[in-house]
């Protein structure tokens, strides 16, 4: 077992493993020292990148620096990740080759567009003998918007992360700080996830220097049931982090709910009141969760404040 498989956890209520992936830090594979850096960054999930940060005359470079940087030592708590270029690129079939001979966890397929487009990159995976790695895909365009149902239901995929920058582009929108003409496309993706259980991750926020902005978007994509957000820098993960980590009243809540559904259960009841409020059933998914992603987050070293424990 592998290091990011250690950190999966499994609370007495719930049924299934969490893993979090509050922060998904972008690191471009063509720069060494960024790779180096990595190992020692709070991110849940690192994506070693091989397509849109790494110039075409860096490619090749790119892919002999997995090879070396994935061999040897760990990435800590991270979940390691390789986005390859598209398959129908000059770069996609030999980053694909190289992927499933490497240390990681998942691989990324650029640009998904169609369940059809999926099922032949999956085939490309395991025929390449890569059927051990999780996959994920990029969300990116309006087509790939309206087909999210279809590429959701495939049982291989096991996350979708949104590529905002490309979407807005090809929506032709202009820049807000609302993100107003994405929350459509946006929430028509977290539908199709959840429809069958995926999990969805929000496209990076790239003014770096505006932190408000950046805990803004942070907010807003946890509001919108985003189960974490990309980070394009190191600077951005303590924030990102903090969004989507439940807080201590969160808990208190969640373990209220928890306790009270049990003993309406007890006395025959299947709803609770708490604060002279209803509580359906059905808040114990949320309650559970809640714990869920508490506990897996106390485990790798955090609290509800981020950052190490004191």
């Amino acid at each position: 077992m592998n290091s990011s498989q250690q950190v999966l956890t499994e609370t007495s209520s719930m049924p299934f493993n969490y893993r979090p992936r509050r922060t998904m830090l972008y690191v471009p594979a063509h720069i060494e020292r960024h790779i180096e850096k990595s190992r020692t960054l709070d991110a849940d999930s690192i994506i070693f990148d091989q397509q849109e940060s790494v110039p075409p005359q860096q490619k090749e470079q790119a892919r002999e620096n997995l090879k070396q940087y994935l061999k040897q030592g760990e990435f800590g708590h991270s979940e390691k990740i390789v986005r390859i270029n598209p398959l129908n690129s000059p770069w996609g079939f030999d980053d694909l080759k190289t992927l499933v001979t490497l240390n990681v966890d998942a691989v990324t397929f650029p640009r998904m567009e169609s369940q059809q487009q999926l099922e032949e990159a999956i085939y490309h995976l395991d025929q390449a003998g890569g059927q051990h790695l999780k996959v994920m895909v990029n969300i990116e365009s309006p087509l790939g918007v309206l087909n999210a149902k279809e590429i959701a239901a495939n049982p291989r995929l096991e996350v979708i992360v949104m590529g905002t920058t490309d979407l807005a582009n090809e929506l032709k929108l202009n820049p807000t700080p609302d993100r107003s003409g994405l929350i459509t496309s946006l929430s028509l993706v977290i539908l199709a996830a959840r429809a069958y259980k995926k999990c969805v991750i929000d496209g990076p926020h790239f003014n770096l220097k505006n932190v408000e902005a950046c805990e803004f978007s942070c907010r807003q994509a946890r509001d919108l049931g985003f189960d974490g957000k990309t980070v394009i820098h190191p600077i951005q993960l303590d924030y990102t982090n903090d969004a989507f980590t439940p807080k201590r009243d969160e808990i208190n809540r969640a373990k209220k709910i928890l306790d009270a559904i049990e003993q309406a259960n007890k006395n025959d009841r299947s709803m609770a009141v708490i604060d002279d409020r209803l509580v359906e059933p059905s808040l114990a998914e949320w309650a559970e969760r809640v714990l869920a992603v508490y506990k897996t987050v106390h485990k790798i070293g955090q609290s509800e404040l981020c950052g190490p424990e004191k």
